[in-house]
């Protein structure tokens, strides 16, 4: 993932800053505990598409 990408997109619920997790390739809301995926290197950014984040996660 971009850096100056994850520099200027936000979480299109909060607005507020989203991490990138490697692993599952996808950008991370913390403070709506969502995941939004990653496809074909582009982040889809709709509500419709996000998991919840397990209570595992989350920490």
């Amino acid at each position: 993932m971009d850096h100056h990408l994850l520099e200027i997109i936000a979480c299109p619920i909060c607005n507020g800053k989203l991490h990138f997790d490697k692993k599952n390739l996808e950008l991370i809301c913390q403070t709506d505990k969502l995941a939004y995926p990653i496809r074909n290197g582009i982040p889809v950014l709709l509500e419709s598409h996000a998991r919840d984040l397990s209570s595992l996660e989350k920490k």
